[in-house]
C-alpha cells in the first residue's frame, strides 16, 4: 500500500509481548519495518513462573515475516535491562510500549498485602522503570511515543479487583504527567483501556465473549498512536471488539459559593441538586481548567451571603431572559376598569381611558405601565425561569415596594420587549428585600417603561447583608392634606383587576388565601396602586391629563379586602431648582388608608409629574442610541487591532488618571499575524507603543482574531484564559485591571479607522447596521392636510358642495386638523365650532386617501368615530382627489 503506515527504522520495546495483545502488536510492528525487543517474564498470568520460551517463539515469528527482532526475559522491574537491550542490539529507543501485566483477583476483605504489592510492581512500578530507563533517550533525540495499558476495571472499578483497579488508573495519571513533560520535546504518551481476550481476560469473561475480542482489533489503535504522523497526546482510549473511542474527563457544573461564606453540612445537603446534576457540564483538560471555578470565585471577591432562599452572590445583578409581549386597547380599557375607572360611565375624563374612540381622545393610564413588565415576569415564572441563587415560590412572598417610571406616555397599543435583573438584594433580619429591575423597550428600542418591583421575602432574611439605604424622603408634613380623594372599593374589584394578568391566586382563592394567613382574598396591592395613581392625578395633573405622569414610588403597608373605603390623602411638595432642571412639574407625597379599620395601606409613597407632556424621541435618536458598537467603518475598511491599540491611546490620553491608579505595564503578544504592543501605565500619563518591551508585569499571548473577538465582545476572557487560547504570565492577578478597556468608545476606534481609510466621508461611516430596530413610522397626517390645503385653494367647489368645518382627531401618532369648508381654509389645530368632529388612526387616514377603505366600512368597523353632524361625514369622499 503506498499510504501505509511504516515505522521503518524504529526500535520498539514491547513488554509482555509473548502472548496476547503484545504478541499482536510485536507483529503488526514487525511487519511495518520496525526493530522490536520483544520482552515477556515467561510467567503465568498471576505471576508465577519465569520461560523463554513465550518471546523466542514471538522473536521467530517475526524474522519469518521478513523483520528484525531480539527477545528479552527479564522482569518490567529490571526495566534498564529491557532498555539495555535494544540499545546494545539497535544502538536507539523510540517507542514503549507498556503491556506487561498478571491478575491477582479476590474480593477486598481476602486480598493479602502480596496480592496487592505484585500488582503495583509488575503494572504500576514495571511501567515506571522501563519508562524511565527509555526517558533521557526519547528526549535528547527530540522523538519518543509510549503507551500505557490500562483497563476499564481501573476506568469503572470492578469486584474482586481491587488491587488491578488501582494499578490500572495510576499509569493513566502516570501518563497524563508524562505526555505533559514530554510535549516540547515531542515524545507523545498515551494510555489505552484494552478489551481482549488473552490469558488475563479468559478468567473474568465468558468463552463466546473472548472469541470476539481479538487482540487484533485492538493494535491497529497502538500502531497509530506510536506512528511519527500522530500528534495524539495525554488522551486515554477504550478499544476492543471493533470499538474505538476516546475518553475525557466530565464534571457538573456544580455549585460555587462565594469566599467568606459560612458553608455548613446542611448547606452542602440543600445544593446537593446543582452539585450532582449532570444536565450542565463541563469537561476540564488541565489543571488550570479544573481550576477554572476556583480562580473565578477568588477573582469575585468576598461573599455578599445568603441562605438557603437567597443566594446573594449568585443573585445580585443576574439578568432574567428576554421576553416580548403586546397590548391592545381592549387591555389598556380592561385595566382602567380593573382600578376603578369609570365606575361614573358620563365621567368625560375617565371615560378616556376606557374608551378607544372618545372623541377626546384615549389615554392608557400610565400606571398601566406595569401591567406588561410583571406579565413578563409572570411568564418566566411559569415558565420555571427564575433568577439563579433565588428560592422560593409565592408561598413566601409578598410585593413590599413598587416604582413605576414613564419615560413618555404610554401608547394605546404596543410591542414590549422587557429585559429585567435583580437590582439590589437587602437582608431585613427576618426577611430579605430583593429588587427586580425591569426595563421596557418599544419596537423602535426606546426606553419606554422602568419597573423596579420589591419582594418582601419571608424567612430569607439574617444573613448578615446589607440593610439597604437609609432615610425616607416621602415622610408626609405635618399639616392637613391638600387633597384628599375617598372611594369605596366594590367588592369584586380583585376578580376584575386579575384579568390584567396578575393571576396570583392569593387574590382569588378563599382556600389559598386562608392558607396565606388571610381571612379572605385580598386586594392586589397594584390594584390599590391603580386607585391612588388616579387620585392623583386627577387631583394635580394640568386638567387631570394623565399623560404629565413621570413616576410613581410606594410602600405597600398594609393589605386592603374588596368592599372597603379606600381614603388617599395628598400634599405638594416644593421643588428644588434641581427637580425643575430635570423637568419635574410637580411631586406629591401621600398616603392611603382603609377607611373602616384607619389602617395605613400604602405608605412614604410620592408621585412626580411631568412640567411638559414628554413626546416621542426622533427617530434618529432612537436609532443612534441602539446602535450596537458606535457608527459604522468606511465602506470595505474592517478595524485591526493596530487600530484597536491606537485607540486605546487616545483613551489613555483622554483619562490620564487612569495610570496612577492602575500602575502596571502590560504587553500583548499577537499570533496570526504577529505583532506586539504594550500598554504602559507606570510611565505617567499612559502610553501604547508598538514593540515587544520585556519590562511588562503582565503579558498576554493569544491569537489576533480571539483578540478581536474579545474587543467586540463576541469572546469572553475569561473562556479563552481556562480554553488555553489565552495565555498569561507574569502577574496574573493585575489582569483583572484591564476592565478599564470596556469603556473604551468604539467610536475612537472609528476614528482611527476613518484615518486610516484617507478620511472615508462621515456619511458612508454613520450608516445604519442591520442589527438596528427599524424607527417608528412618522405620521402621514402633516403631509396629507398640507396637500388638502392646496386642493382647497385651487378648487372652490369643495366648499361649496361639502359646506361643514370637519374636526379630524388622529391617533397612533396623535395629530389634530381643521377642514373648514365653509370659510374655505385647512389649518391645524381644534375648533369648538366645528359642525363634525372625526376620530380615527393616521393609518386609517392614510388608506381613506388611497381608496383602500371608505368611510362606511370604517364607522362600522369601529375604527372611524364620528361626532356631530353625521351627514357632512359622508362626504369626505374628497379625500380620494389628494392620490
Amino acid at each position: 500500500m503506498a499510504n501505509e503506515l511504516r515505522f521503518d527504522g524504529k526500535v520498539v520495546i514491547i513488554t509482555g509481548a509473548g502472548n496476547g495483545l503484545g504478541r499482536s502488536h510485536a507483529l503488526l510492528f514487525g511487519s511495518r519495518g520496525a526493530k522490536v525487543v520483544v520482552n515477556d517474564l515467561g510467567g503465568g498470568h498471576t505471576g508465577e513462573g519465569k520461560s523463554s520460551a513465550a518471546a523466542d517463539k514471538v522473536v521467530e515469528e517475526i524474522k519469518a515475516l521478513g523483520g528484525e527482532a531480539v527477545a528479552n526475559y527479564d522482569s518490567v522491574e529490571d526495566g534498564a535491562k529491557i532498555v539495555q537491550t535494544a540499545l546494545d542490539h539497535f544502538k536507539r529507543v523510540d517507542i514503549v510500549v507498556n503491556n506487561a501485566g498478571i491478575l491477582r483477583d479476590v474480593s477486598f476483605p481476602k486480598m493479602t498485602q502480596e496480592d496487592w504489592d505484585l500488582i503495583y510492581r509488575v503494572h504500576v512500578l514495571g511501567a515506571f522503570r522501563v519508562t524511565h530507563a527509555a526517558w533521557p533517550y526519547l528526549r535528547d533525540q527530540g522523538y519518543g511515543r509510549v503507551i500505557m495499558t490500562a483497563s476499564a476495571a481501573g476506568i469503572y472499578g470492578n469486584f474482586g479487583q481491587a488491587n488491578y483497579s488501582m494499578a490500572k488508573l495510576g499509569v493513566a495519571g502516570f501518563a497524563s504527567t508524562l505526555a505533559i513533560e514530554g510535549k516540547k520535546k515531542n515524545v507523545h504518551v498515551n494510555t489505552i483501556a484494552p478489551i481482549a481476550g488473552s490469558r488475563m481476560t479468559e478468567t473474568v469473561l465468558p468463552p463466546e465473549l473472548i472469541a470476539s475480542l481479538k487482540p487484533e482489533y485492538v493494535t491497529p489503535l497502538v500502531a497509530w498512536l506510536c506512528h511519527e504522523d500522530c500528534e495524539e497526546t495525554g488522551g486515554l482510549f477504550e478499544v476492543g471488539g471493533g470499538f474505538f473511542g476516546k475518553l475525557r474527563w466530565e464534571r457538573t457544573k456544580g455549585k460555587t459559593f462565594r469566599v467568606g461564606r459560612v458553608i455548613t453540612p446542611e448547606t452542602v445537603k440543600s445544593s446537593w441538586g446543582p452539585i450532582t446534576s449532570f444536565e450542565e457540564t463541563e469537561h476540564p483538560a488541565t489543571v488550570v481548567q479544573s481550576m477554572a471555578p476556583i480562580l473565578a470565585n477568588v477573582q469575585a471577591g468576598p461573599s455578599l451571603g445568603g441562605n438557603e432562599f437567597v443566594d446573594v452572590d449568585l443573585a445580585l445583578g443576574s439578568e432574567l431572559p428576554t421576553i416580548e409581549s403586546s397590548y391592545t386597547e381592549r387591555d389598556v380599557a380592561l385595566y382602567a376598569l380593573g382600578i376603578g375607572a369609570a365606575k361614573d360611565p358620563l365621567d368625560a375624563k375617565d371615560l378616556q381611558l376606557v374608551y378607544e374612540l372618545h372623541g377626546e381622545g384615549f389615554h392608557t393610564f400610565p400606571t398601566f405601565g406595569v401591567a406588561p413588565a410583571l406579565g413578563a415576569v409572570l411568564q418566566l415564572m411559569k415558565e420555571g425561569k427564575q433568577a439563579p441563587g433565588l428560592n422560593y415560590g409565592f408561598d413566601r412572598v409578598l410585593h413590599g415596594e413598587q416604582y413605576t417610571e414613564i419615560k413618555r406616555p404610554l401608547p394605546s397599543n404596543a410591542k414590549l420587549v422587557h429585559k429585567a435583573r435583580i437590582k439590589d438584594i437587602f437582608d431585613k433580619g427576618k426577611f430579605a428585600l430583593v429588587v427586580t429591575e425591569i426595563k421596557s423597550y418599544d419596537e423602535s428600542g426606546e426606553e419606554l417603561i422602568v419597573n423596579e418591583m420589591t419582594t418582601f421575602v419571608r424567612g430569607a432574611g439574617g444573613f448578615g447583608g446589607s440593610r439597604g439605604p437609609g432615610g425616607d424622603p416621602y415622610v408626609p408634613p405635618e399639616r392637613a392634606p391638600d387633597a384628599v380623594v375617598t372611594e369605596p372599593i366594590p367588592e369584586n374589584q380583585a376578580l376584575l383587576y386579575r384579568l390584567s394578568g396578575d393571576w396570583n391566586p392569593l387574590h382569588a382563592d378563599p382556600n389559598f388565601a386562608q392558607a396565606f394567613g388571610f381571612q379572605k382574598p385580598i386586594l392586589h396591592g397594584l390594584c390599590t396602586f391603580g386607585y391612588v395613581g388616579r387620585h392623583v392625578v386627577r387631583s394635580f395633573a394640568p386638567n387631570g391629563d394623565p399623560r404629565y405622569f413621570r413616576s410613581i414610588k410606594v410602600r405597600f403597608a398594609d393589605s386592603v379586602f374588596p368592599g372597603e373605603t379606600l381614603v388617599t390623602e395628598m400634599w405638594k411638595q416644593e421643588l428644588s431648582e434641581d427637580d425643575k432642571a430635570k423637568g419635574i412639574g410637580a411631586r406629591i407625597i401621600f398616603q392611603a388608608k382603609v377607611k373602616e379599620r384607619e389602617k395605613v395601606v400604602i405608605s412614604r409613597a410620592a408621585i412626580e409629574l411631568y412640567e411638559k407632556i414628554p413626546q416621542p424621541k426622533p427617530a434618529a435618536a432612537a436609532a443612534k442610541k441602539e446602535a450596537p458598537k458606535g457608527e459604522a467603518a468606511p465602506a470595505g475598511v474592517q478595524p485591526t487591532s493596530a487600530d484597536v491599540f491606537q485607540a486605546i491611546g487616545k483613551y489613555l490620553e483622554a483619562n490620564a488618571q487612569l495610570a496612577s491608579k492602575i500602575q502596571t505595564v502590560f504587553r500583548f503578544v499577537l499570533t496570526d499575524p504577529a505583532s506586539a504592543w504594550t500598554i504602559d501605565l507606570k510611565n505617567g500619563s499612559g502610553t501604547v507603543s508598538a514593540d515587544a518591551s520585556s519590562a511588562a508585569d503582565t503579558t498576554l499571548e493569544l491569537k489576533d482574531s480571539d483578540f478581536m473577538d474579545m474587543c467586540t465582545g463576541k469572546a469572553d476572557a475569561q473562556k479563552l484564559y481556562f480554553g488555553g487560547k489565552l495565555k498569561i504570565s507574569g502577574n496574573v492577578m493585575a489582569s483583572q485591571k484591564l476592565e478599564f478597556l470596556k469603556k473604551l468608545d468604539p467610536n475612537l476606534v472609528l476614528e482611527v479607522v476613518k484615518a486610516r481609510a484617507g478620511g472615508a466621508s462621515a456619511a458612508a461611516a454613520s450608516q445604519p447596521s442591520a442589527a438596528q430596530p427599524a424607527p417608528p413610522k412618522a405620521s402621514e397626517a402633516a403631509a396629507i392636510f398640507g396637500k388638502l390645503k392646496e386642493l382647497v385653494a385651487k378648487d372652490k367647489r369643495l366648499v361649496d358642495e361639502v359646506g361643514a368645518v370637519l374636526q379630524f382627531r388622529i391617533q397612533d401618532p396623535d395629530a389634530a386638523w381643521v377642514v373648514d369648508l365653509k370659510g374655505g381654509a385647512v389649518k391645524e389645530g381644534t375648533d369648538a365650532a366645528a359642525t363634525t368632529v372625526l376620530t380615527l388612526k393616521d393609518a386609517d387616514l392614510v388608506a381613506l386617501v388611497k381608496g383602500t377603505e371608505q368611510p362606511q366600512s370604517l364607522y362600522q368597523k369601529g375604527a372611524l368615530r364620528v361626532d356631530g353632524d353625521v351627514r357632512a361625514a359622508q362626504r369626505i369622499g374628497f379625500l380620494r382627489q389628494l392620490t
